[in-house]
């Protein structure tokens, strides 16, 4: 998971904790007013002006800061670094981690650490823009963690129903965040009934996979549109066995080729048989409404499986999700922007 976190993430980092160091001893400074308060910064000219002094008083702490988000980010079933849905996010994290040292182990701030971090990504909050966030987040995370107010990214990190259909890519965060929360809360592999802990994720190669397969859609007549079949509606977790037993055909047939099982060529069993009830409580743990999948509604399936999802969503953000459109690439990771707010000095986002 921090494989890809360069040099400037760790600076970052390090960077927030000693501005707002330097902001609070400002505060505390009865001779200043708050126009002389420093901002707090993560900039690229703050990396420039970071002290020595304050690099080896912080290294460390942000050292164990980056370890920490590494296992909070498996706790919430991330495990590959393209399933990873903001790099950025990961400056913040590691900037609260190493400033909260031993509270991060008490289940009430982990909750909410994991309930912020959610919020970010399905509020989609870390495409652009970033360092205003980050400034934000340590400023106000770990206050929330002292009893302080809600956080900016926690009230803002709000999914829009619509924005699922929009979502097909792995250049989506929220769409990459919706299959690790498929799999933190229990979803089980349709073949081997195995819960995707960190040991099978790997051993199964476990990837998002269609569930009303593309061959099968493209069949239909009228055809199914890609953009729909191909929206984060219509995908999940699986493991590369059970997607090879999906193939191509029609829900109602896999279903039954996994009820009845496989038998080798000397009779032995390949692949044993599955109740329907059995079956049907394995797809209900990856939020699929079951009738729908059976009966080969995919019109009927899209319409419940989204509310499944945002009720998904909704149980790890604590926030409604109201009615709305966005555009189709809404929430994407940019490369580079430039944006301003009154109270926190940006630059361009790394």
């Amino acid at each position: 998971m921090l494989a890809n976190v360069a040099a400037t993430d760790f600076l970052q980092a390090i960077a927030l904790l000693h501005t707002k160091e330097v902001r609070q001893a400002a505060m505390a400074d009865s001779t200043k007013t708050e126009n002389d308060w420093p901002a707090v910064r993560a900039t690229r000219q703050s990396l420039l002006d970071l002290p020595l002094a304050a690099y080896k008083k912080h290294c460390d702490a942000v050292h164990y800061g980056f370890e920490r988000a590494a296992r909070f980010l498996r706790q919430q079933q991330i495990h590959r670094i393209k399933d990873l849905p903001y790099q950025t996010q990961l400056v913040p994290l590691a900037a609260i981690f190493a400033e909260i040292g031993d509270k991060a182990d008490h289940s009430t701030n982990n909750e909410k650490i994991a309930r912020w971090y959610w919020c970010g990504v399905f509020g989609e909050l870390y495409g652009s823009a970033v360092e205003s966030r980050f400034a934000k987040d340590i400023v106000e995370v770990p206050a929330w963690l002292d009893g302080g107010p809600t956080p900016s990214t926690v009230m803002d990190g709000v999914l829009r129903p619509d924005r699922l259909l929009t979502m097909r890519t792995r250049l989506s965060a929220a769409y990459k965040g919706l299959q690790a929360l498929l799999l933190r809360q229990g979803a089980i592999d349709f073949r081997s009934g195995q819960a995707f802990d960190q040991t099978v994720f790997f051993d199964e190669d476990v990837d998002i996979h269609h569930i009303f397969p593309q061959d099968w859609c493209g069949k239909q007549t009228p055809k199914i549109s890609p953009s729909l079949y191909d929206s984060v509606i219509n995908k999940t977790p699986l493991g590369y066995r059970t997607n090879r037993i999906i193939g191509g055909v029609a829900p109602s047939i896999y279903l039954s080729k996994l009820e009845a099982g496989k038998l080798g060529p000397r009779g032995q069993i390949v692949e044993p048989p599955i109740a329907k009830d059995t079956l049907s409580r394995y797809l209900q743990t990856h939020c699929i409404p079951v009738p729908e999948l059976y009966a080969d509604d995919f019109t009927g399936f899209m319409k419940a499986r989204q509310k499944l999802l945002l009720d998904l969503v909704v149980s790890v953000t604590k926030n409604a999700t109201p009615a709305g459109t966005i555009a189709d690439d809404e929430g994407e990771e940019l490369p580079l922007a430039i944006a301003h707010d009154s109270g926190l000095e940006l630059t361009e986002s790394e």
